[in-house]
């Protein structure tokens, strides 16, 4: 070809026609640089009659640079390209750069120079010193990936160097990966997982799109059945993809999958190193990994024949992107097996009413696992009254609640506390004025860490040392903490048990999968006594010698009025729920209430949830809201919180009148700043026969903004704040 089209990396332009140099070769995906103006950006060479652009004579074409030395992306990735950026209304050069996750992957250099602890301690220390060396532990990394592991400066980590603590080594990041056997280790499979296994072996087989829902309670094997099919394909050859909701969740599963394959698979996460994302990327690109577990950005990565995806936990919220391009792993999972003609599996013991309206409808097959695995049975379920019941003054673990742990720990076995709430106190507050501390960039209080000692907003990141006076009337020991966290009730814990061994598990404690490992390790050896968690710990995890779990504060999750509120509730507190009992000793859960005889607490205590499932979706139905109506959200942004007002409200009065569409808003957000930027939203409800997306896209080219105002599409949103 003598001219290409050129997707480049760049948002804020379309698509570019370069001249071909003679003795270039280049087809639709490969990977080029390309000059503009005096840069030069990386970008795709694309299928010309799929993407416009103004055409232009070859006199004033400029030439391609170079071509990448890595496999074209192929077409079902360029496809799945293309729908992601129609269908949540995003740029095609953001998705894009999604796959293109790995700049050095297109590098031709196969050694690199990383940085590691000697183990040698300099005789300056400095407190930042020790930081960094405390942190980085046995890792390694790039200058910059050690600095951020530690949180000091790329200064610090070059002292370091020079005095010999840090030192230098080369590696080969292009060795290959093991390689799994699908018969290392068979398990003995139940009735139910066989006949299960053998429905998705034979769709595997067929090499052909067949979405599936497996769905099978807590504790039923569900990962032991979808791995037959994982080991159908690497038998045949092909490449698999298994996503997980959560980066803590990758090295249980690591473990797991190494007992059944005979080694790990290959990891993709924000956790990597620069050189181990190149080292993955390429493997997946040249097909010599088989087995990827990861993230939802693994989602994007270039499998060179990719024969079966798992979206593991299909449930959970955190599939749904809220930053940049706002995509749903799990619907976009589909449509890559569509474009990749393989087989989907989404697994989950709570599935999703979209999801098991698509079951209803035929889209998708049900594979149901009713019953736990061997002897294991589901924990018996009850509900803590507590305006019956409650907790003395000061405390939150209610009186039965107490007694359950005190027999559990009398027992030699485990307990889990679970409040989805991080930190000690989610708000702080003078007694002498009332002053509360917020956040100077979102509009959301200042979360208390006493652990660390500081202020933290959970939406920004912003921290400040937690103050010995109030800043408003400078009163001393007058600061309250109201409400609990995680660490308040450990605080608790301890107080009630205190010979008890706990553990605190959150993001803030569990955010790599080294710790994630770590975790599992002193759990498996009995080294912790009660576990206090988030829902960090409700998804994957299997403790045989964990009985009892009790739920802080179920309602939690009810308040707010989001239309999910009720299922997210069931979802979590059955997945917490289903982390007792998983051995051959009996579960107990406790869950504290102060609505026992709402619909979803009947739900949880009666094991019901096919009735609670059909009254959702009926109401869901009458509503006309999703699965069977549409969502969009418009969120206008800005600095400027007049330049952002005012743009909302011009796109208000630009509200498109078209049947079967209704828009609500703009009004300022909930969260009405968020970093340092005012917040109003727009609120777009549709039926769900029309095509929201041509209707926005009409509406918003048809409004003028000015360049310091953001505007940002969510379709099908997760978040209304």
């Amino acid at each position: 070809m003598s001219r290409a089209r050129v997707l480049l990396l760049n948002a804020a332009l379309g698509p570019l026609d370069y001249r071909v140099p003679h003795g270039m070769a280049v087809e639709p995906g490969s990977i080029v640089t390309a000059p503009l103006g005096p840069r030069q950006l990386l970008g795709v060479v694309w299928d010309a009659e799929r993407l416009a652009t103004e055409e232009v004579g070859d006199n004033r074409l400029r030439p391609l640079l170079g071509v990448a030395d890595v496999p074209p992306i192929a077409a079902p990735l360029r496809r799945l390209v293309e729908w992601t950026a129609g269908y949540y209304l995003a740029a095609p050069a953001s998705v894009l750069r999604m796959c293109l996750a790995s700049n050095s992957a297109l590098e031709g250099a196969k050694l690199a120079i990383e940085y590691r602890a000697t183990g040698e301690i300099p005789d300056r220390l400095t407190p930042q010193r020790q930081q960094a060396l405390e942190r980085i532990g046995e890792r390694r990394g790039l200058v910059r990936e050690l600095a951020a592991i530690a949180d000091v400066s790329d200064a610090v980590i070059r002292g370091l160097v020079k005095l010999g603590a840090i030192e230098a080594v080369s590696v080969d990041i292009d060795q290959p990966y093991g390689e799994p056997d699908p018969d290392h280790h068979r398990p003995e499979l139940s009735a139910d997982q066989r006949a299960a296994a053998d429905m998705l072996t034979g769709a595997v087989e067929a090499h052909a799109f067949h979405p599936f829902l497996l769905d099978g309670v807590t504790g039923s094997g569900k990962t032991e059945v979808y791995f037959e099919g994982v080991a159908t394909a690497i038998a045949a050859g092909r490449q698999v993809l298994v996503l997980l909701p959560e980066i803590a969740l990758t090295e249980p599963f690591l473990k797991r999958f190494t007992a059944r394959f005979g080694c790990e698979p290959v990891p993709w996460h924000s956790d990597l190193r620069s050189t181990q994302r190149r080292r993955a990327w390429r493997a997946i690109a040249s097909g010599q990994a088989k087995v990827v577990v990861g993230a939802r950005s693994a989602l994007f990565l270039p499998y060179a024949d990719l024969g079966l995806i798992v979206v593991d936990e299909a449930h959970e919220t955190s599939f749904k992107q809220e930053e940049g391009v706002h995509y749903h792993a799990r619907d976009v999972a589909v449509m890559r097996g569509l474009f990749e003609k393989c087989p989907v599996i989404l697994a989950s013991a709570t599935p999703a009413i979209e999801t098991r309206q698509q079951v209803a409808q035929g889209r998708y097959t049900e594979v149901k696992l009713p019953g736990r695995y061997g002897k294991a049975q589901l924990p018996t379920i009850e509900a803590i009254d507590l305006i019956e019941q409650p907790p003395e003054r000061g405390r939150w673990i209610a009186a039965p609640l107490v007694k359950a742990i005190d027999e559990t720990l009398t027992r030699g076995e485990q307990a889990l506390l679970f409040l989805n709430r991080r930190g000690y106190a989610p708000l702080t507050l003078c007694r002498s004025c009332g002053h509360r501390f917020q956040c100077p960039n979102c509009t959301a209080w200042m979360v208390e860490h006493r652990l660390i000692h500081r202020l933290s907003c959970h939406h920004c990141g912003h921290v400040i040392p937690t103050p010995r006076a109030c800043p408003e009337c400078q009163a001393e020991d007058a600061l309250v903490a109201c409400g609990p966290g995680v660490e308040r009730i450990a605080d608790e814990a301890a107080a009630l048990w205190p010979t008890a061994k706990i553990a605190i598990v959150t993001s803030d404690t569990i955010w790599s999968p080294a710790k994630a490992a770590e975790f599992v390790g002193r759990m498996e050896a009995g080294d912790i006594d009660i576990v206090v968690g988030t829902q960090l710990v409700t998804k994957g995890y299997h403790f045989p010698n964990l009985t009892c779990v009790g739920v802080i504060d179920a309602d939690l999750g009810l308040q707010g009025g989001d239309l999910r509120a009720s299922e997210r509730t069931f979802q979590q507190i059955a997945q917490v729920a289903g982390r007792a009992g998983r051995g051959t000793k009996p579960g107990h859960v406790y869950i504290q209430t102060t609505q026992p005889s709402a619909p979803v607490m009947q739900a949880l205590i009666s094991g019901d949830a096919d009735s609670f499932y059909a009254a959702e979706t009926e109401a869901r139905e009458e509503a006309g809201v999703p699965p069977f109506g549409r969502y969009a959200a418009i969120i206008v942004s800005s600095e400027d919180k007049g330049a952002a007002e005012a743009t909302a409200r011009a796109i208000g009065r630009a509200a498109p009148q078209v049947e079967g569409c209704h828009v609500y808003g703009p009004a300022p957000a909930p969260l009405a700043m968020l970093r340092g930027r005012h917040r109003f939203r727009l609120l777009v409800h549709a039926t769900r026969a029309l095509d929201v997306q041509d209707v926005i896209r009409d509406w918003l080219d048809g409004v003028d903004w000015s360049a310091k105002v953001r505007v940002a599409v969510d379709i099908d949103p997760y978040s209304f704040v």
